[in-house]
């Protein structure tokens, strides 16, 4: 007391209030879940962009190896031919000795394969997509004979998002030598 009169003595006090605190915290998660949501976003866009080449790049490359086969095929091997497996008399890759050899278009496991006669299956699709359907259609117009292949494949689903599929077309004519 100073003559008789009590002082105020002024405490000055540094920190935050716990109000303070709350705004603080609440403002800082919803700045880390529109980031995290945002990063989410891409990588699933992205998988979804790569999903789709892969499959897309996969089908093309099939139907140009199968066009091609057939292109140059002098027949059709109609016993073992059935809507799901083609079979094509060919010239090429001949065994010694021999004048014509067959080779197979059919789907091993989820892969779409090519079996050249006497030899293993080779894969025609990566490991990163199905094989949903295939089928081979003969058409004959005037004595001319074409293969329809109906080929469709799918993204082999690793993250649970959505699977880019692709279903293509494409139709190939035997050419006689």
């Amino acid at each position: 007391m100073v003559n008789g009169q009590m002082s105020k003595v002024k405490c000055s006090q540094s920190g935050f209030t716990l109000l303070e605190i709350i705004i603080y915290f609440a403002v800082v998660s919803l700045v880390l879940l529109l980031t995290s949501s945002f990063i989410f976003y891409f990588m699933r866009a992205d998988y979804q962009t790569q999903g789709n080449r892969e499959v897309l790049d996969n089908a093309r490359r099939a139907l140009e190896i199968i066009s091609f086969e057939v292109n140059g095929a002098t027949g059709i091997y109609t016993p073992t031919t059935a809507a799901t497996q083609l079979s094509l008399e060919t010239p090429r890759y001949l065994p010694q000795g021999e004048t014509t050899t067959y080779i197979d278009f059919f789907v091993c496991g989820t892969r779409l394969c090519l079996k050249k006669e006497s030899q293993s299956p080779i894969f025609l699709t990566s490991d990163t997509v199905q094989v949903n359907s295939i089928a081979f259609t003969q058409i004959s117009i005037n004595g001319a004979m074409s293969i329809r292949t109906n080929l469709a494949l799918q993204y082999k689903n690793t993250l649970g998002a959505l699977q880019p599929a692709v279903t293509l077309y494409s139709t190939a004519s035997l050419r006689k030598y």
